[in-house]
């Protein structure tokens, strides 16, 4: 359970933009960043401060110079133009659902056969709310997201037990409750995981139909506090949600 400060949404779209503006350059100083994006020297240098405590982008030795870190680089998440307008239409979608469902959400992109990745989210202005870290990975088989990414994928039985055991649960699930949870999901069109990856927190997601790499929208709320109506009616309004991505 986090305190935290909700980032106001122009923030938000202002750190992506100068992250896809590393993502096509080699290296950058403060004024480069600030004339191709439009804003104030002293705007630029706390969002790259921010950008930098994060691991995202990382300061060149000797000298004023900054460059995307060789992690994001790599990934090529920032240089997809599809995955990119995805993102930047599902922003503010993000932050609207957050407020009027006092929940946490997450987009969640698949970075690697083995990863996913949180590429936006958005917080409630509850005092008490869960926080998610920028960035952060995590198995790919983790989570309501990993049962959600299964259920629509229906990669088979072998590769569901490989990326079962690659996940560290807080609370007990075995092989056969987590497939049959992806079964459920697959019937639902959304995914549920009430505290096996992080006890006291419940979280729904859904995938974005056809979309490609693999995009999911995660809720998260503490778990008792909504009744199972409550949380199926979140789910299908999870699902709305993803479908909007499309749009």
């Amino acid at each position: 359970m986090v305190v935290h400060v909700a980032d106001g949404v122009r923030s938000v779209s202002q750190a992506f933009a100068i992250m896809r503006l590393f993502a096509d350059s080699e290296t950058l100083t403060l004024s480069d960043v600030s004339r191709a994006v439009g804003l104030s020297p002293s705007s630029v240098f706390n969002l790259l401060g921010t950008l930098l405590g994060e691991g995202v982008i990382v300061r060149e030795q000797p000298g004023k110079r900054y460059r995307l870190a060789d992690a994001w680089r790599r990934s090529g998440l920032l240089r997809d133009g599809d995955a990119r307008r995805l993102i930047d239409r599902m922003v503010p979608l993000l932050a609207e659902f957050a407020q009027v469902h006092e929940v946490t959400v997450g987009l969640w992109q698949t970075a690697s056969r083995d990863r996913m990745q949180l590429v936006a989210h958005a917080e409630s202005n509850a005092v008490l709310r869960i926080h998610l870290a920028r960035g952060q990975r995590q198995p790919l088989g983790g989570g309501a997201v990993g049962r959600a990414i299964a259920a629509a994928q229906a990669p088979g039985s072998d590769e569901i037990v490989r990326r079962f055991a690659a996940v560290r649960w807080q609370k007990p699930v075995s092989p056969g409750l987590y497939a049959e949870q992806i079964g459920a999901a697959a019937q639902a069109g959304y995914a549920l995981d009430d505290g096996y990856t992080h006890i006291g927190i419940c979280t729904l997601a859904a995938v974005i139909p056809q979309a490609k790499p693999e995009f999911c929208v995660s809720a998260s709320f503490f778990a008792g506090a909504r009744t199972a109506s409550e949380v199926e009616k979140l789910g299908r309004a999870l699902i709305a949600l993803a479908q909007a991505g499309l749009d």
